[in-house]
């Protein structure tokens, strides 16, 4: 123990041991009931501990890079207090002048605090071992023990065993072995330790080696895929993720389990690490261990995940400042990215290493493939892999360096370990000249546009060095961050994601969430220039200026190096200009209004580059993260893509408005079979900008709805359809017009927890409105249970009727995503009268909240406006919310002023301050009607 706890400085100012038991003897001596000196030592323990973590705790505030210290030095903190805990019960509690053989009892910890590695809040695992069945006396001491640890809040995780049942335990459960593999002596008698570790090492592990090896590789596969299957989430574990914590641990357990190590550095001894490869190891746990005990101390708990709200605390506390082009925490977490990703180099040195270690006996052999040799370019076949010849190919020929992942990816071959640890230590040749040199790039180019499995090596070459090597913009991005909820990954992981969702696609894996994508592909012409534009899409995120802008000018200067024509190349540089394009129209525009669908084919201008963009759009959407694309979403890109095309390849001369409404009508008419006179009477009710906004569907159901109420008599009509595929519901309400109708009915459809995606809001000539709303669940996905639909039908009547105080509901209603408080977006109006021919479009940019719409929409009734059609998008905590308004006699906003005081309006309601305008009066609105 105190070869392991010797590099901590001034160990009593932490816990003064001897101290203690000096004061614990003293009230021993004062004698008393058990109950009552168990209580009384558990005050000068817990006084004991409290100071010793305060002392902690100013130790890392002080310097915050100590790590492993920090982590060694609560490790001791712990042990001194387990150890007198354990002799207070064993020697004051319950003494035993001889004790038998029987009674012999030894405390051991386990796991990663046998290791000697805690943070501030980690697990205390303990073992206790008795060398037959348990008797009275030792479970009285081990219940005394724990009941002592419990008071004083530590979280106990223990067991008893004696040595046959740690030999069988240890032999049936991986989980077991491994915390016995780290089992350190603490406490009692050593000697029955010791007779318990030599069992353990001689009856368990021999022969067993590569089942531990086999099987702790596939525990990380599957906690990897459990966390997420990737290095680059933006709100990583760092314990159990992907790089984290656990992955070194890994390291170590098995070069222990096969070698008998007993610290990290014998690695080198036994060849499984070189003596840089150890620095790494030692660098990166040093950090990350910093990382974890502050974030114990942060939150006050066992907490393991770096969320957003509290990296920016972190990043404060471990010094990294703000820099032109990066916030603090932006550095912070791309620094911790960098580190995850020297972990994933680690491993894999450390497995090339161990399968050269290994060769006479090998952990796992890959399947013998037959490949010519004089396909292989001069490197040859090791174990089924790709390898290397001789330590000095890749410098002999840098260009070997491309060649080697064309050749992996063409043939279908994995890439054997001990060459991945030659390219990634040869990776520093990737320099001008290899970057010009036309066979590299041509090379990399049939790469990335590999029909067989881009994805896959691209983040190869990515992890290893060479990908930000040969494309230095690339390089820029890699453990990018962008500190917001909707990214789900670094720029690097989204841009490679992206690639490989867009290789699916074309195999048609996906098929049946991108039917249309899968179609385009199929008859794709520019292929080699949409996988180009996906790679270089986001580019240029963190610098300074619009990314789209400057990826563009990053595509002017590489596609020609890459071997593009000056076509392909300008094509690739608007796609990447203008990514953004598609998504923005179909999510913040009424595709309804022809002008938002002019003025989208008036940039586009080809059906190619249309293709291109749809395609880039979905994938970029895609692979933003789990949750985020959805049929909603597609529905939108779909319906813009379709508009836009008819317009392209008819060259603008399309089917004129009125010849429009005229085919939707007598499509109508025949779907109803009503006799003609009622359908004319109907047909009339409407103007003609509702038979433009509505999709046929949607006015079948609303026809069955109105004429079903009409017949009925009935004052007010709620319908809902569900949409399995868009994941979505459509909400329908008809009923005699007011002004404040839609923003009270957005009230209570927040009420009743759901989220609205789009509205369209119709007036009727006789003054019955009819809106159709799209909504969500507040999670995400359609709003179709029974009781949420029937609660919806309620709410909306009540709301409607007046029986609801929707401000002080709302008001009450908790955040459901609490960590959206984290971040603030600046509220910003924009103001469109060019957009639409009709109406004033309104953009909104605010966080999001609860009920903002009800606050948007009030603030519009207010302010004397009618909505026409509001479309509604979250990107996390950005809320991005458009409307088409009017005044209350159906013109356009030109005013200056009246525009004014509405920004201002709408700014007051977005950020949730009452509005400095009065609200309208009922005088004012009965003047207005």
């Amino acid at each position: 123990m105190k070869e392991l706890f010797a590099q901590i400085p001034n160990r009593r100012a932490i816990i003064n041991r001897p101290l203690l038991a000096d004061q614990i003897a003293e009230l021993a001596a004062e004698g008393g009931e058990p109950g009552d000196l168990r209580r009384k030592c558990v005050v000068l323990l817990k006084d004991a501990l409290t100071a010793g973590r305060k002392e902690l705790r100013r130790r890392m505030l002080e310097d915050e890079s100590r790590g492993k210290l920090l982590a060694r030095s609560y490790a001791f903190l712990t042990d001194q207090i387990v150890r007198l805990s354990f002799d207070f019960a064993a020697r004051v509690l319950y003494p035993r002048a001889n004790p038998t053989e029987g009674e012999r009892l030894s405390l051991c910890a386990v796991g990663g605090y046998g290791r000697g590695e805690m943070a501030p809040f980690s697990d205390v695992d303990i073992l206790f071992i008795t060398p037959y069945k348990a008797t009275p006396w030792s479970e009285q001491v081990i219940e005394a023990t724990l009941y002592m640890l419990w008071d004083l809040r530590l979280k106990v995780g223990h067991a008893c065993r004696t040595i046959p049942e740690i030999i069988r335990y240890s032999r049936e459960d991986l989980t077991i072995r491994t915390a016995l593999l780290e089992a350190r002596y603490l406490w009692g008698d050593e000697a029955l330790y010791d007779e318990a570790r030599t069992a353990f090492y001689r009856d368990v592990i021999p022969g067993t080696e590569q089942d531990f090896v086999r099987d702790k590789l596939a525990e990380r596969d599957m906690r990897h895929k459990r966390m997420g299957d990737s290095r680059y989430v933006v709100e990583p574990n760092l314990k159990e993720g992907k790089g984290g914590l656990r992955d070194l641990h890994t390291l170590f357990w098995i070069g222990k389990y096969i070698h008998r190590t007993a610290d990290v550095s014998e690695l080198v001894d036994k060849g499984l690490l070189s003596a840089d490869e150890l620095r790494q190891f030692l660098k990166a746990e040093a950090f990350l261990w910093s990382v974890r005990c502050h974030l114990h101390d942060l939150v006050g708990r066992a907490e393991e995940r770096l969320t957003f709200d509290v990296q920016r605390e972190l990043a404060a506390r471990l010094r990294y400042a703000d820099r032109p082009g990066a916030s603090g925490v932006e550095r912070f977490m791309k620094h911790y990215f960098l580190v995850a990703k020297q972990v994933g180099d680690l491993t894999r040195q450390f497995l090339a290493h161990l399968e050269e270690s290994q060769k006479k006996r090998p952990l796992w052999r890959m399947p013998a493939l037959k490949l010519r040799s004089r396909k292989l370019s001069g490197f040859v076949l090791a174990d089924g892999r790709i390898s290397a010849p001789r330590e000095t190919f890749f410098r002999e020929d840098p260009v070997r360096l491309l060649q080697l992942f064309h050749l992996a990816d063409q043939h279908g071959v994995q890439i054997h370990p001990q060459t991945v640890r030659q390219v990634t230590r040869d990776a520093s040749l990737v320099g001008t000249a290899l970057r010009e040199n036309r066979q590299a790039n041509q090379l990399f180019l049939e790469i990335l546009t590999s029909r067989n499995n881009p994805e896959n090596t691209l983040r190869l070459m990515n992890e290893v060095g060479v990908f930000g090597r040969f494309v230095p913009d690339f390089g820029r991005v890699v453990a990018q961050m962008q500190y917001d909820m909707y990214h789900h990954y670094t720029v690097d992981e989204h841009t490679i994601r992206a690639i490989g969702l867009l290789s699916r696609i074309e195999k048609g894996e996906l098929k049946d969430d991108h039917p249309l994508g899968t179609k385009l592909m199929e008859k794709m012409v520019s292929r080699r220039v949409l996988y180009v534009a996906v790679l270089l899409h986001d580019i240029a995120k963190g610098r300074r200026g619009d990314h789209s802008i400057l990826g563009a000018e990053v595509a002017l200067r590489l596609c020609p190096r890459f071997g593009l024509t000056p076509a392909e190349t300008e094509t690739v540089s608007w796609l990447v200009r203008y990514h953004l394009l598609m998504s923005d129209t179909a999510f913040k525009r009424d595709l309804a209004d022809f002008k938002t669908i002019l003025d989208f084919a008036d940039q586009v201008q080809s059906p190619e580059r249309l293709k291109l963009l749809f395609l880039l759009t979905c994938v970029d959407i895609r692979a933003v993260g789990p949750g985020v694309w959805n049929g909603w979403k597609a529905q939108l890109l779909r319906e813009l893509y379709s508009s836009a095309e008819e317009v392209l390849r008819l060259g603008h001369k399309t089917v004129g408005r009125q010849e429009r409404i005229e085919a939707k009508q007598k499509a109508l008419a025949a779907e109803l079979g009503w006799d003609a006179a009622v359908f004319d009477a109907y047909r009339t009710r409407f103007f003609d900008a509702y038979w433009i906004a509505e999709p046929e569907d949607v006015l079948a159901l609303n026809a069955a709805q109105v004429h079903e109420a009409d017949e009925a008599g009935q004052p007010m009509s709620i319908a809902t359809v569900v949409d399995k595929e868009a994941g979505t519901t459509l909400v329908s309400l008809y009923a005699a017009d007011h002004p404040g109708l839609f923003y009270r009915l957005a009230g209570a459809i927040s009420l009743a927890g759901a989220n609205i995606l789009g509205a369209r809001i119709h007036t009727t000539r006789d003054g019955m409105a009819l809106d159709n709303i799209t909504i969500e669940c507040a999670a995400g996905g359609a709003f179709d249970e029974p009781d949420q639909l029937e609660r919806l039908r309620q709410t909306i009547t009540d709301t409607l009727a007046g029986k609801v105080k929707l401000k002080d509901r709302l008001a009450a209603k908790p955040l459901i995503r609490a960590r959206a408080e984290v971040f603030h977006v600046e509220t910003s109006v924009l103001i469109d009268n060019l957009a639409s021919n009709r109406y004033t479009v309104i953009e909104i940019n605010a966080t999001d909240r609860p009920a903002l719409l009800f606050s948007l929409t009030s603030a519009f009734f207010e302010a004397k406006v009618t909505i026409h059609s509001a479309h509604i998008a979250t990107y996390g905590e950005r809320a991005v919310d458009v409307f088409y308004i009017t005044d209350l006699m159906g013109a356009k906003i030109t005013n200056a002023n009246r525009l004014k005081a509405l920004e201002r309006r709408l700014i007051a309601a977005a950020d949730g301050k009452d509005s400095e305008e009065d609200p309208v009066t009922p005088a004012q609105i009965a003047a207005a009607q």
